[in-house]
């Protein structure tokens, strides 16, 4: 009797240890081909996706490259099954020398001529459109795990005051639209030479143009730069929770208007 009690519990346990592995080499398949989590750690793009943002990437939007898999361990060369990402995508990539995934918005394709001059932004010799709108405000204090402190226009601003930036809808050449945010006037990036795409790379931009690392600051100088094709993971479509505290567990900091919300 007691042996048969002690297979039993042999067995069941290897049932929970396969039921495990299971599930692990299913969620993996599932992040690898279809959508990747992925929590918004910075303000870059603000206001479209804030500090504490949780979404999930769209990873079959583009194809799958060695980065598609966890730890970049897909035997892949180049991109299989690839498409290519639109001016105006929202796309979570690797960065091409620090090896972490930063997300930014496609404002260059491959062959444009991109620059700012005076904070506008320029588009193979054509400005694009931009209107002001209502400004941006979010209280000045710590936003997220890092205790981030945003800049806004109206600094000096005290902890638990009005963090202002101006907002504008900013207007792609295909018609895109989306916000973007200013801070200052004349920020080191607010003017640049002109940048030419090449081909099989793209030259993306935060929406918080004035407190964004981005392909307006070259590799060269530990920017990000042009990003190769190989790079891209996936687009955000959708975020699916929000919290603006520094934990999840702060229940009563969640933003319940962001949850299912369309990354526009």
């Amino acid at each position: 009797m007691a042996d048969s009690t002690a297979g039993k519990k042999k067995e069941g346990i290897w049932e929970t240890v396969k039921t495990i592995f299971w599930a692990l080499v299913i969620a993996g398949v599932f992040r690898t081909l279809f959508f990747q989590p992925f929590w918004i750690p910075s303000g870059s793009m603000k206001d479209t996706l804030l500090i504490g943002d949780f979404l999930f990437v769209n990873k079959m939007a583009y194809g799958y490259s060695q980065y598609s898999c966890p730890f970049s361990m897909c035997p892949i060369s180049g991109r299989i099954l690839g498409s290519e990402p639109e001016r105006g995508d929202v796309v979570v990539f690797r960065h091409p020398t620090r090896g972490v995934d930063f997300i930014k918005r496609v404002v260059g394709l491959p062959g444009d001529e991109i620059q700012m001059k005076g904070g506008r932004l320029w588009i193979n010799g054509e400005e694009t459109g931009r209107e002001r709108v209502e400004d941006f405000t979010e209280i000045k204090e710590q936003q997220g795990p890092q205790g981030l402190i945003p800049r806004c226009v109206n600094d000096p601003v005290p902890e638990g005051g009005d963090c202002i930036k101006e907002r504008y809808t900013e207007t792609l050449p295909n018609g895109v639209s989306h916000s973007i945010l200013n801070i200052t006037e004349g920020w080191v990036a607010d003017d640049t030479a002109t940048f030419t795409v090449p081909e099989g790379q793209y030259f993306f931009m935060g929406d918080n143009r004035d407190n964004s690392e981005d392909s307006r600051f070259p590799q060269e100088v530990g920017g990000l730069g042009f990003v190769p094709a190989e790079f891209l993971i996936g687009r955000a479509d959708r975020i699916m929770f929000s919290s603006a505290g520094r934990s999840l567990l702060y229940f009563w900091t969640w933003r319940g208007d962001r949850f299912f919300k369309a990354v526009e």
